[in-house]
């Protein structure tokens, strides 16, 4: 199951919560009933360095 982050609306608090990809977003925490919203968070991939452009990766010239 994805982990999703919310936070809680009345201290700022950051919560990692797991649920299927179908549910509704939780709008209270499941275990102390307190209201929480849903936060957006970077992947985690970055892609660094050469090769990852076309010109990278051809040669310049006519040779084929």
């Amino acid at each position: 199951m994805p982990t999703y982050l919310y936070k809680n609306l009345d201290t700022g608090e950051i919560y990692e919560l797991q649920q299927s990809m179908r549910d509704e977003p939780y709008t209270a925490h499941p275990d102390t009933g307190v209201p929480v919203k849903r936060v957006l968070a970077r992947p985690g991939i970055a892609f660094k360095g050469s090769g990852f452009y076309v010109n990278d990766t051809r040669k310049s010239g006519g040779d084929e």
